[in-house]
């Protein structure tokens, strides 16, 4: 059974959509959706489809399900403010870019948190780097029982964290924490998002945050890199020392929070959004 994850929390004229990862759940942005909200921010934690449920569930969706959880969640919250922001984490990050290329009048900037569109962190076997090959595997119908779990040190550099994280993990609970593993064909269904994204990254005029960890355990740098040159749009890039992959939950959660603030805030100065309601 799945259980209803997504988080609401009113603030000011400018929203912030916050989109999790796969097998994730709302509850690895609740944090910087807080931090957020204290900023002044409206945020919205969207639940993906298929999401905080059974691994069934989960294989009964795509990467279009996902996306089209995304568009309704920030039409929801366009609805209600003058400027919308979208940032995500790991794949939320290519959903966030994803929805930058459909609806380029639609968000004011985004942030992405630890862009995966390759599984080569240093903590990543060398066999499961070759995970962006599930597409073709997938068509042949081989694996799909199959799935990559989710391995020491599940991406949080902080111990303590990492403790309690892990410990709702690997309890069963995927409301919580999300589930322990990657099925095959949810990850065939990532790469074929990835594939689309990376075809269109040029398209991205949205000023774009970029924020990833130096020592991610997933997802190295590259990942960074590529849509840093790939993007049409401005970009700063922001390099945290301190952190793996779980940067919005991690030892430099708040500066995730800050950093999105302020560039969110540049972006759409308090007088303009004033100005915007009151002709509106």
């Amino acid at each position: 059974m799945i259980r209803d994850m997504e988080f609401r929390l009113p603030g000011g004229d400018c929203g912030v959509l916050l989109i999790h990862g796969l097998t994730g759940t709302p509850t690895e942005m609740r944090t910087v959706g807080r931090g957020l909200n204290k900023h002044g921010f409206s945020v919205l934690g969207v639940q993906l489809a298929g999401h905080c449920g059974t691994e069934a569930d989960l294989l009964a969706t795509g990467w279009q399900d996902w996306f089209a959880s995304v568009e309704a969640a920030a039409e929801k919250l366009r609805a209600e403010v003058d400027h919308l922001f979208v940032a995500g984490l790991s794949m939320g990050a290519v959903l966030a870019l994803k929805y930058a290329i459909e609806h380029p009048d639609k968000v004011d900037g985004l942030a992405l948190y630890s862009t995966t569109f390759h599984y080569d962190g240093w903590a990543i076997p060398p066999l499961s780097r070759l995970s962006f090959l599930l597409p073709i595997v997938d068509r042949l119908g081989i694996g799909r029982s199959r799935r990559f779990m989710e391995s020491f040190p599940y991406g949080i550099k902080n111990e303590r964290i990492r403790s309690v994280i892990a410990g709702e993990m690997l309890s069963g609970d995927s409301a919580a924490a999300g589930l322990p593993g990657n099925p095959w064909p949810s990850l065939a269904e990532l790469f074929r998002l990835c594939r689309t994204v990376r075809r269109d990254l040029a398209k991205v005029h949205t000023p774009t945050l970029i924020l990833h960890a130096t020592e991610d355990d997933v997802a190295s740098m590259r990942n960074a890199e590529i849509v840093q040159q790939g993007v049409s749009g401005p970009v700063e890039l922001v390099e945290l020392a301190e952190s793996y992959h779980m940067i919005t939950v991690d030892q430099e959660r708040q500066t995730v929070i800050d950093r999105s603030a302020g560039f969110f805030r540049a972006l759409a100065p308090a007088d303009q959004s004033r100005l915007a309601r009151r002709i509106s």
